[in-house]
């Protein structure tokens, strides 16, 4: 298993993956290197992927600031503690209520330990996940991604970075998953550094776009933006 992606490893595995690409070494060129966009592994990060599921991050970035003022610490039995009305109140809908609820009782119960995931491969870890209601391979795949560091997550899930890989790549429509998984068999094993790249560039081209005549960038845009629904 590679080593975790930091800020002291992502430059290194960023050079050897546009060494290979010049596509995406010219987007690195034009933008500048992307950011490691690193989360702290453990229960609040990956309730707050689960509000990102099918919204921007903008809006599940404000429910968890008031879910975090409403719990502290945020923890599974302080998150359990919460009634619907609450949550309602804080940003859940009632689907997000109960896959909150099933991964706080499934930490608590000791069926999913969050702590070991370090130690395991990336199937392994999806598995362990996916086996909680309310977390799907998109969910599990940015956990991967982002709180874990894996440097060869691919999330082909991903609204946002299809569409970045369509006006990235001058595509005439955003992959799907299917497609889009395809596409990204070239760069492994550093899948997770192109995903940042696609992902920086999507950011950093339409917001100089939008200056450029004097609109503000959409609120839209996620680089963590599911366009595939969870169970």
């Amino acid at each position: 298993m590679l080593s975790a992606l930091t800020d002291v490893t992502l430059p290194g595995a960023l050079s050897a993956l546009t060494a290979r690409d010049a596509r995406l070494a010219r987007i690195v060129a034009d933008y500048g290197p992307p950011p490691l966009w690193a989360r702290e592994p453990g229960f609040p990060t990956l309730l707050h992927i689960i509000l990102e599921q099918q919204v921007s991050l903008a809006s599940a970035r404000a429910a968890f600031d008031k879910l975090r003022e409403a719990a502290s610490p945020l923890t599974p039995e302080r998150f359990l503690e919460l009634d619907d009305v609450t949550l309602k109140a804080v940003g859940f809908s009632r689907q997000k209520t109960r896959y909150g609820r099933e991964l706080a009782q499934a930490i608590r119960s000791g069926s999913l330990d969050l702590g070991v995931l370090h130690t395991l491969d990336d199937e392994a870890v999806r598995a362990a996940l996916t086996r909680v209601v309310g977390i799907g391979r998109w969910t599990a795949d940015i956990y991967l991604l982002m709180a874990l560091g894996r440097p060869d997550v691919w999330p082909a899930g991903d609204l946002a970075l299809a569409t970045a890989a369509r006006h990235a790549f001058g595509l005439e429509a955003a992959p799907d998953p299917a497609a889009l998984e395809a596409l990204g068999e070239p760069w492994r094993p550093w899948r997770a550094v192109a995903a940042r790249v696609l992902w920086h560039f999507y950011l950093s081209a339409g917001a100089k776009k939008h200056n450029e005549i004097g609109l503000e960038p959409s609120g839209g845009f996620s680089p963590t933006k599911a366009s595939i629904p969870e169970r």
